[in-house]
């Protein structure tokens, strides 16, 4: 076991650092800056170079090349927040030694259970030492694991100065969670040619697709009348919106697709007589037929508005889009890490996110930035775990790449 590595993420998940889709700042939340600082104080206590903290949270180093020539600079990025989703602080972890394959009590008085009848995959891991919560939080692998995974690997790297490499370039950003960790990041700043988020989740994942995405916002006026005299003058917005919502396909939902299939999420709804509000997420990796689904809700809009003049409105922001485009032209990044991985013993598991990630909006950010995972199970929630052996496997495969770039 690399004592080192577990140590960090163990002091890393201590620090709580939820963030906050409503203070409208950056970072979301305070405690995030307070674990930059933290990282900040670390990587000047290994020497690296070049570390800037700015005033949103961005934190960036340098690892300097330890060779004679011209390669190119790889980047690595995860990112400080942990999900809104459940709580993060005061986090209790402990470790699992040599996983026996039975239900594990995380939480004894509160009866909280993780177990394979619910979750099978642990069954993968039968014979390893896991990294559990204590029931009441999640565990912050998403992404702590992926901090303590970088740094990890360039301390490694420091430490066997024979381990040839080029320029080497890490970052941690605030604000993943919320789908604000690349608004702020300075491209230009952090001078790589091309990075990868170390922001996945089971060993072997390498991830270059991912959805295009929109959100829309659907209105619907009403107008209000007495229920007693309401007969040809009320409009129920209400009604209206539950007309709308049907008439999108019921199979196009996210508890209905999987792989490379889209879908329409209505993820919020806010209601009187008077005004409704709908809010969706529309999302599919192929760009055409993302583009087919934003045309849908507007028709929908329309032919609402044929039966109720003027009652129903959409307001229709993208939020980001597939970076495929922009890593087919440099396939290179993908070969190179399907040989690192293949280097640590890890068969790469090429395949679509069904989400986002910072590296999608950093690409076109004129960054190149594919997914590698970071080796947790469950993540946002209690029964979040991370064995052991999948985060050992991920700083081989960081430090596998800087070895590959400088040899290729």
């Amino acid at each position: 076991m690399d004592s080192k590595l577990i140590d960090r993420f163990l002091k890393y998940v201590s620090f709580d650092t939820q963030s906050d889709d409503l203070t409208n700042m950056t970072p979301s939340t305070p405690g995030q800056m307070v674990f930059a600082q933290f990282l900040k104080g670390e990587l000047e206590k290994m020497g690296l170079e070049e570390i800037s903290l700015d005033d949103n949270g961005y934190l960036m180093a340098t690892l300097p090349s330890n060779i004679d020539k011209e390669v190119p600079v790889v980047g690595f990025i995860a990112h400080l927040d942990t999900s809104p989703d459940m709580s993060g602080k005061n986090v209790n972890p402990r470790i699992v030694k040599n996983y026996d394959g039975k239900a594990i009590v995380l939480n004894s008085k509160e009866n909280i259970v993780l177990s394979p009848d619910e979750f099978p995959e642990l069954l993968n891991y039968i014979g390893e030492d896991l990294i559990v919560t204590d029931g009441t939080t999640l565990l912050g692998a998403d992404d702590k694991a992926g901090i303590a995974e970088i740094i990890s690997a360039v301390d490694h790297l420091i430490n066997h100065p024979e381990i040839k490499h080029g320029k080497i370039r890490i970052a941690f950003n605030p604000d993943e969670e919320i789908g604000l960790g690349a608004h702020k990041f300075d491209v230009n700043l952090f001078g790589a040619d091309f990075a990868y988020t170390m922001d996945g989740g089971v060993v072997g994942e390498l991830e270059y697709e991912n959805f295009n995405a929109a959100s829309a916002k659907v209105t619907i006026k009403g107008r209000n009348v007495h229920p007693g005299s309401a007969k040809h003058k009320m409009i129920n917005s209400m009604r209206v919106a539950t007309q709308f919502i049907v008439m999108l396909p019921r199979w196009e939902t996210p508890e209905h697709t999987e792989g490379y299939e889209g879908f329409y999420h209505l993820v919020g709804i806010q209601g009187t007589v008077e005004e409704t509000v709908l809010n969706y997420i529309i999302r599919d990796h192929d760009r055409a037929r993302f583009e087919s689904r934003k045309r849908e809700i507007e028709h929908l809009v329309n032919k609402t508005n044929t039966e109720y003049p003027g009652s129903t409105s959409v307001e229709i922001k993208d939020q980001y889009y597939n970076m495929r485009e922009k890593i087919e032209p440099v396939m290179h990044v993908i070969e190179t890490a399907e040989r690192a991985m293949r280097e640590a013993g890890v068969e790469p598991r090429v395949q679509p996110i069904r989400g986002g990630t910072d590296g999608a909006q950093l690409s076109f950010k004129g960054l190149p930035c594919p997914n590698i995972f970071a080796g947790g199970e469950n993540f946002h929630g209690r029964y979040e775990y991370v064995p052991v052996s999948s985060m050992e496997k991920a700083k081989d495969v960081i430090v596998n790449i800087c070895k590959d770039i400088a040899e290729k």
